[in-house]
This record gives C-alpha cells, structure tokens and sequence, in this order.
C-alpha cells in the first residue's frame, strides 16, 4: 500500500519560503505521477504542481509558476515543494499525491488523476 507523508508546513510572513517534503513508502510501480496540492478554506482541491518520476513531465498551476518549484529524490522516495515569495493567498493545507499512471497533458493537475494522498499539513502566510 502507498503511503505518503508530508512535512514541513508552518507559518511565514508575505515573502518568505518554506520547503515542503513528501515521503513515500510501499510500491506504486517502476514510473509515476506525482505533485502537491492545495486547499484553502470554503476552496475547492487545485493541483499546484507536478512531476512525472522521469522526470520529463513537470506541470505548474499559473499562480505559482516563478515562485513554487518541485523536484524528487527517487533514491529516497522523496518529493519537495520550494516555495518562494510566498503570499497570503497560498494559506492552503498543502498535499503530497501520487499515481502509477500519466495522465493526459490537459488533467496532470487535475485532483482527480490520483490515486493515492497523503494527510496535508498547514501553511499559512500572513500579511
């Protein structure tokens, strides 16, 4: 059974950066689909962003793109978020998903893509 496990949220003032970090654990195949989403209160699911594990496909939501950068660690079963000049509107539990399937180009963002989540954790940006 995968599991996945984030770490790392917090509080920051507007402008600052925090690195989320999810660990994987059990076998979801030789090749994945994996990112982070988010959640703010009363806010439907949005994917922010995501990375095939060969690492050819990598797909930003605009409202991070410059700012959030994901990368892996495949040898240690891990996948980071660097967020950068962070702003009130990133005030969101943040999740670690992952699938054994690529989606189409179109739904790689899409919550629904993916099977497999981890619990989230708080990251809140205040003004």
């Amino acid at each position: 059974r995968v599991q996945l496990v984030e770490s790392g949220g917090g509080s920051v003032q507007t402008g600052g950066s925090l690195r989320l970090s999810c660990t994987a654990s059990g076998y979801i195949g030789t090749t994945y689909h994996w990112g982070w989403f988010r959640q703010a209160p009363g806010k439907e699911r949005e994917g922010v962003a995501a990375i095939y594990s060969r690492g050819d496909f990598i797909d930003y939501a605009d409202s991070v793109k410059g700012r959030f950068t994901i990368s892996q660690d495949k040898s240690k079963n891990m996948l980071y978020l660097q967020m950068n000049s962070l702003k009130p509107e990133d005030t969101a539990m943040y999740y670690c998903a992952a699938d054994s399937e690529l989606p189409s180009p179109v739904t790689r963002l899409n919550p629904n893509q993916f099977e497999y989540w981890g619990q989230g954790i708080l990251v809140t940006v205040s003004s």
